[in-house]
């Protein structure tokens, strides 16, 4: 008889088709971004796409819709399974999740030195945040294209480590980079952290009132 799959399995099975699209286009978007038809590619993320509801309408650019919609996406659903795997898999106790979180912090501390050493003078001094932090959505297209071969604990720990990593380069990025702090988008963004919560400790399944919210 054969196990029953985690959903960490079946996410990553599914991912490894994704994963092959994403380096295609990945090389794509190098070889058009340095070719005579760069301009056209930069213009390509500017085209506005409109959402029309009887007579309101909502635009946003294509990049804007990738950015601020599709990886709203993407990151409610990689922390949904790291939440699984808090809970009752791979990071279940202090001691698993204990290491990539420690990885994480050396993967931002040690690019941000080695930078800030060969550029600590200069104008790109302040540019020892940029290596900092990991994409985390390249970082798992890569690893699914080895998915079956990648033993699960590999794959939820790289998925951690970019978690943790990516939420450590937000806070940099929040207190030595940002001229100002926008105190109602922030007072919004934690009351609406707070249904959030709410929904999780009232039992609520269902993915909608998630997507909405958050």
């Amino acid at each position: 008889m054969r196990a029953p799959q985690t959903t960490f399995q079946r996410f990553f099975r599914i991912e490894t088709v994704g994963g092959s699209i994403l380096l295609l286009f990945a090389i794509a978007a190098l070889v058009l971004a340095n070719s005579p038809l760069a301009k056209t590619y930069e213009q390509l993320w500017q085209i506005p796409l409109t959402i029309r509801i009887v007579d309101h309408s909502f635009s946003l650019t294509l990049h804007q819709w990738i950015n601020d919609a599709l990886m709203a996406v993407f990151f409610l659903l990689v922390g949904l399974e790291i939440k699984r795997e808090l809970l009752v898999g791979e990071l279940a106790s202090a001691k698993k999740a204990a290491l990539p979180i420690a990885c994480a912090i050396g993967g931002m501390i040690v690019p941000a030195a080695i930078y800030w050493i060969f550029n600590r003078t200069g104008f790109g001094a302040r540019g020892w945040g940029i290596p900092m932090a990991t994409d985390i959505a390249f970082a798992l297209g890569t690893l699914a294209l080895i998915a079956p071969r990648a033993p699960i604990g590999a794959k939820v720990f790289l998925t951690a480590l970019a978690i943790v990593d990516d939420m450590g380069a937000v806070i940099v990025i929040a207190l030595f980079y940002s001229s100002a702090i926008a105190w109602g988008a922030l007072g919004s963004a934690a009351v609406l952290l707070l249904v959030l919560i709410g929904f999780n400790a009232l039992g609520v399944r269902h993915l909608w009132p998630y997507l909405l919210i958050g």
